[in-house]
């Protein structure tokens, strides 16, 4: 796989060993590696399931199942839109489109200079502000395509 130069054995190891005594420990040790490490390379999973005990595919399937892992490392940038139903009925469908077309990009893309990574989530808990956005960490309600365009003006300036 061509990404598995870009990620730290030794960081994977210390994060499973801090963790592997725990019950459940496949989940929290996960969301670890993609808080630290900001994915979970696809090449760590072996690594994973020996520690664990637990075979290569049990440990695929659970980060294949859930969409907020990643496969790959995000852009600078992480852009996640929310797609659930509030949203969609207040303009979430028209925000996508003019999001892909701002950034160049599709949902689970990062962008060739890596600037920016565009994530679809299904409910950020901020249903009363649809559509609603989360850029960087930082929760936006009621977002127009103007409203992401200043947003993601500020990000090129830096």
């Amino acid at each position: 796989m061509a990404l598995d130069h870009l990620w730290d054995r030794a960081a994977v190891l210390a994060i499973v060993n801090a963790l592997k005594h725990q019950p459940g420990a496949l989940m929290p040790i996960l969301r670890r590696i993609q808080d630290d490490l900001g994915w979970v390379p696809p090449a760590s999973m072996p690594l994973i399931a020996e520690e664990l005990n637990l075979s290569r595919a049990e440990v695929h399937g659970v980060v294949s199942f859930y969409h907020d892992f990643r496969h790959a490392p995000p852009g600078r940038n992480v852009v996640r839109l929310c797609r659930a139903e509030s949203c969609q009925a207040i303009g979430a469908a028209a925000l996508a489109d003019h999001a892909r077309k701002r950034l160049g990009i599709d949902f689970n893309v990062t962008s060739a200079d890596g600037a920016f990574s565009l994530e679809a989530v299904y409910c950020l808990g901020n249903c009363a502000c649809s559509p609603a956005a989360v850029i960087n960490g930082e929760l936006l309600g009621r977002v127009t395509p103007a409203r992401f365009d200043d947003a993601i003006a500020r990000l090129e300036r830096r």
